[in-house]
């Protein structure tokens, strides 16, 4: 491309959870690339050859680059040093639930000042998520009035959405199943989708469209999971109801349809963490703001919300407020410390409500949700400490180590399991599986005989 190198140079504004795994794929992909971040320990760690932030994988990554990437505070510096920019800052949640593209438009108003000291042609990619009509309207002005450039013949802009999962966020990051790129013309989207085959291991589909259409796609994309998600668990519940009933059983035969598929369509517990549930309400938000009718989006929360309840009636029919009731898994998936929308953090708080005394563990999350609840709880080292003394043990999080609890010796009388990730010997603690109709059953039955 420009000067004497053959490949374009990168910036990647934000080192954050998708930030940090972004510059390291470019970095170990051969890329140069210039990290940016306003806090300075995220920009010395990179600087050290260290992963800033916890993922899998992302130090491996690191390591790879070979001292490819950089980090540093100043826009200049980055956008000086580059012909791509990749912005990946957090749009957070408004009151009415659409997102706040303020961290975006700093970005690239900084970016937009720093491009009026150069004079090639320069792409900028937003990669966060944000709502229809951003990109073609604020998104664009500002660009255009920082670098005092026009998008389409002197800069290009494109939106660039991922579509991965934190735990697994290299791993998508070089695997996806497709790629989204709204452009602003095809000279934009040629480079940027030049980059992306240049670093996947996959054979994903290259979507290419305007800005509006690839906003509505990403938003789109995870209302439909959370809409699956939900209907698995609208499923579970059914079954909770109906003796013989089993909800793995009937999602197994659903998800042999090609038509419906097995991903996503896992009757367990609801759905959590920094994108599915804020997405799903900013889509309804959207419908209301327009017109539309988008009661799917708005009935899938609902029935998502409804989960917790579910556990809660799994833990009281083995169990009378005032015992002790072990909560396994605080983040809302393996693989991370995130708790946000957690629904082992959600259940922990109703428990304590009730009554219930409340001990916890999670291999990475403790600290995390030590702040969230705030002596709801009482946090235990491991899983065996969690253990002592519990009535009832609740996996709300399927991290694979809990397979290996020595559940017949642990002294719990009932093991709450929606996951259906744990085995138990005969002599072993009575196993609830949510989804299945014969545990409410033999407790409806307990109930009525005292």
């Amino acid at each position: 491309m420009q000067g004497s190198h053959t490949q374009p140079r990168l910036s990647v504004i934000g080192l954050g959870k998708l930030g940090a795994p972004m510059a390291a794929v470019f970095g170990s992909k051969g890329y140069e690339v210039v990290g940016l971040d306003l806090n300075p320990d995220f920009v010395a760690a990179v600087n050290a050859g260290r992963a800033p932030v916890e993922e899998p994988q992302l130090q491996d990554y690191f390591d790879r680059s070979c001292g490819r990437i950089r980090a540093t505070t100043d826009y200049g510096e980055a956008v000086a040093a580059s012909d791509v920019t990749f912005i990946i800052v957090p749009t957070p949640s408004g009151a009415d639930h659409t997102f706040s593209n303020r961290y975006v438009l700093d970005a690239v108003e900084r970016i937009g000042a720093a491009l009026r000291k150069k004079d090639n042609y320069h792409l900028v990619v937003v990669t966060s998520t944000v709502m229809p009509g951003s990109m073609g309207g604020e998104i664009r002005y500002a660009l255009e009035r920082s670098s005092g450039r026009s998008v389409g013949a002197e800069i290009g802009l494109c939106y660039n959405p991922e579509f991965i999962a934190l735990g697994s966020v290299v791993k998508d990051m070089l695997n996806p199943d497709m790629l989204l790129i709204g452009e602003s013309d095809a000279r934009a989207g040629d480079l940027l989708e030049a980059i992306h085959r240049s670093y996947v291991e996959s054979d994903p589909e290259y979507h290419r469209m305007n800005w509006v259409n690839a906003e509505l796609c990403k938003i789109s994309v995870n209302t439909f999971v959370t809409t699956k998600i939900s209907y698995a668990n609208m499923i579970a519940d059914m079954c909770d109801h109906l003796p013989g009933a089993d909800a793995d059983v009937v999602s197994r035969a659903l998800g042999a349809d090609s038509r419906i598929g097995h991903k996503y369509l896992k009757p367990a517990i609801g759905y959590g963490g920094p994108c599915f549930p804020r997405d799903n309400k900013a889509f309804a938000a959207l419908g209301r703001k327009l017109g539309a009718h988008c009661d799917l989006a708005e009935a899938t929360d609902r029935i998502n919300d409804h989960q917790v309840q579910r556990m809660v009636g799994a833990v009281a029919a083995c169990a009378e407020p005032g015992v002790r009731i072990a909560v396994l898994g605080l983040a809302y998936k393996p693989d991370t410390s995130v708790v946000e929308e957690s629904q082992g953090i959600a259940l922990v708080i109703r428990l304590a409500q009730l009554g219930y005394e409340v001990c916890v563990f999670d291999p990475l999350a403790n600290p995390a949700a030590a702040a969230v609840l705030r002596g709801r709880a009482q946090a235990a080292a491991c899983a065996r400490e969690a253990l002592a003394g519990a009535a009832v043990a609740v996996m709300t999080t399927p991290w694979p180590q809990f397979r290996a609890i020595d559940w017949a010796g642990c002294g719990v009388r009932a093991v709450v399991d929606p996951w259906s990730i744990v085995t138990v010997p005969s002599d072993g603690p009575r196993i609830v599986r949510l989804g299945r109709g014969d545990w409410r059953h033999a407790a409806l039955a307990r109930d009525a005989a005292a």
